[in-house]
């Protein structure tokens, strides 16, 4: 595990986990340039969130199954 706090990576899945993003969206309110917080790729390594591409929509970001239920392991769901 590195330096990425949990309660941001929850707090990405969460918004996720709303309804599906756009991956423009997601890239755009998650980037950062600060290299030991590295949220949206700590998300994607630990398999909380997916990107995947849907004809006519485009690349979308949304919260897998382990995602959902690391949500509800920690009170979020």
């Amino acid at each position: 595990m590195d330096d990425t706090p949990m309660p941001l990576i929850l707090d990405l899945v969460e918004w996720v986990a709303e309804k599906p993003r756009p991956y423009g969206e997601v890239m755009e309110a998650w980037r950062t340039s600060c290299p030991r917080l590295t949220v949206w790729e700590e998300a994607v390594d630990r398999g909380f969130v997916v990107r995947r591409h849907i004809d006519g929509a485009g690349a979308i970001v949304e919260a897998t199954h382990s995602g959902r239920e690391t949500l509800a392991a920690h009170g979020r769901a």
